[in-house]
């Protein structure tokens, strides 16, 4: 379903645009809040651990004899002076033993308050120590407040540091409406900010919605290019090219397996006129060697034929009849287990060498008895990846059919070309090439080239019909090829 007239605010631009500018805002009511609420605490604890900080350098210093000496005094000055505390020690008769200022009266005056005063004027007590506590104290002659820390070092003399504290609501205030004031604009710059952010975040995005709307339409031409590549919008416009790129292959799959599923209701109404015309052409090629055994046959059993001899002849007429039927038989049914799958292919490494020279002897006689001259040219001996026993079969049906159809020179050379990966064998017979015609046709069940020859010597038309089935068991070519003397069988072999 097509999305149509999106509601503006649902536009992502103006939800980003819009959440960042409510960050902002509520990180500047927070800022408010933490401030008028935590300042004066934090500031507080602050003076409060710089005053124990400066107290426990100070004891130390006094435990080990060093606070009172011409070379301490520096130390002292830095200390006091970088905190802002002004600091007093006195001994237990009223000497003043150590101060950061010559104006001490009024800290005296401070202590001693603290020290002997009364309940009501004693001041609120932040934090009570072991040797020391710390108070707070507002002074009514200048309107100021104090933060006093007082207590007795390790030699037994009383020390009081004094810091002064600032308004801390007039702090909160003046920082308040420093906050307010960086605030606004802040808010005002975040506007600016957040458009021209989410104009550059969703520029790819809305390239995305683009591509896909063209999806949506089966048009997978539009493809993403990435920006910043590793980013999650860069990674997702890569996963839509991805994703594009299997729809399309997925749709041209599906246009693929329709035209197969097309090309299979051809090759099955093809089939089944092959097959009509293969039970017709096994009828025709059984009908011939039936009819000449029948007709011997009765001429024997009739008594037609009195003399031995041609007796004899008939005999051996209806012999050879019957092996002819009986190899065109066996030629069948190999070849239908070899196409149906039903003779599995049993692959493996053989020296080629002797495979063929056991081929090459065998079909000698034949030779010898067509006056024909079988040469075996030397090759290098390989190991090849074969089924031994089919691969014999394809070298002699070459081989037979080199015999048989060889004519002028009548020659037949086998030879062996190692080309790398794999090695081709051929098979060479001098004699008539063969026509454009019957070349793509040899491969074809009962075709056969001269009708006549291939019938003086008994042959199906079935030979190289078991040798197309065969290579394609083993998944590697065949084929031939004409010479103006000759014509060349070939069949290919893995190394």
């Amino acid at each position: 379903m097509k999305l149509k007239n999106r509601p503006k605010n649902k536009n992502i631009r103006n939800q980003l645009s819009i959440s960042i500018v409510l960050v902002v805002v509520g990180v500047v009511l927070l800022i408010f809040i933490l401030n008028s609420t935590l300042l004066g605490f934090i500031y507080l604890y602050y003076k409060q651990k710089v005053m124990i900080d400066s107290f426990n350098t100070l004891n130390s210093a006094s435990e080990s004899g060093d606070l009172y000496t011409e070379d301490y005094y520096y130390t002292f000055e830095a200390l006091t002076s970088k905190e802002s505390l002004s600091t007093i020690v006195i001994s237990s008769d009223g000497t003043v033993c150590l101060a950061s200022q010559n104006d001490y009266d009024m800290i005296k005056s401070q202590m001693y308050m603290i020290l002997f005063g009364n309940d009501e004027e004693n001041p609120f007590i932040n934090y009570d120590g072991e040797d020391f506590s710390i108070s707070r104290l507002s002074d009514n002659r200048n309107g100021q407040e104090y933060l006093i820390l007082w207590g007795t070092l390790e030699d037994g003399n009383f020390i009081m540091m004094r810091t002064t504290i600032a308004s801390l609501t007039e702090s909160a205030r003046v920082t308040n409406r420093f906050l307010l004031i960086v605030g606004v604009v802040g808010i005002i710059i975040s506007i600016f900010v957040a458009r021209l952010l989410s104009l550059y975040l969703t520029k790819p995005l809305n390239e995305l919605t683009s591509i896909s709307e063209k999806m949506t339409q089966l048009d997978f031409n539009a493809k993403y290019v990435p920006k910043n590549p590793g980013n999650e919008i860069d990674t997702l416009g890569i996963h839509m090219n991805e994703l594009s790129e299997s729809l399309e292959n997925a749709i041209g799959d599906l246009k693929q397996a329709n035209l197969e599923l097309q090309h299979d209701i051809e090759i099955r109404d093809k089939n089944e006129e092959m097959r009509k015309e293969f039970l017709s052409n096994v009828s025709h090629e059984l009908k011939t060697p039936i009819a000449v055994i029948q007709g011997y046959a009765e001429g024997l059993a009739e008594g037609v034929i009195e003399d031995k001899e041609s007796q004899q002849y008939y005999c051996e007429v209806i012999v050879d009849e019957a092996k002819r039927m009986n190899t065109m038989v066996k030629q069948l049914l190999n070849l239908n287990q070899i196409e149906y799958g039903h003779d599995n292919v049993n692959m493996e490494h053989i020296m080629l060498k002797d495979l063929v020279k056991g081929v090459v002897a065998a079909n000698q006689i034949l030779a010898t008895q067509s006056e024909v001259n079988l040469v075996l040219e030397d090759f290098k001996d390989v190991s090849v990846w074969a089924d031994e026993f089919f691969a014999e079969q394809v070298l002699t049906n070459y081989i037979t059919n080199g015999i048989h159809y060889s004519k002028y020179e009548k020659q037949v050379r086998v030879k062996v070309v190692d080309q790398g990966k794999d090695v081709r064998v051929c098979v060479f017979n001098s004699g008539d090439p063969i026509s454009e015609e019957s070349i793509g046709r040899i491969w074809e069940k009962f075709y056969k080239v001269d009708k006549a020859r291939t019938r003086t010597y008994g042959g199906s038309g079935i030979g190289l019909s078991v040798v197309k089935a065969v290579m394609e068991s083993f998944h590697k070519e065949c084929g031939v090829t004409n010479y103006k003397n000759g014509v060349e069988f070939w069949f290919e072999l893995d190394k």
